[in-house]
């Protein structure tokens, strides 16, 4: 007996996500990776060491850090 298989689905290129269309990856300007990643580790401190929020604290990291930036230049 011969197993059903579900066609995959092609996206459009138009649908992708744009940082996946390129291998690599973004220069951040004048340290800014430094104090995202700084941040990160502060956060993941404050979450008392718990693994598996990695991307969720770098996510969290870089909306911190780009709101002091903004804030700064105000």
């Amino acid at each position: 007996m011969a197993s059903a298989t579900k066609p995959t689905k092609k996206m459009k290129s138009s649908m992708r996500s744009p940082l996946a269309a390129s291998p690599r990856s973004i220069e951040l300007p004048n340290g800014m990776r430094e104090r995202i990643a700084t941040k990160a580790f502060e956060l993941w401190q404050e979450r008392g060491y718990r693994d598996g929020h990695d991307f969720e604290d770098w996510l969290d990291a870089e909306a911190i850090v780009m709101e002091e930036i903004h804030e700064a230049r105000e």
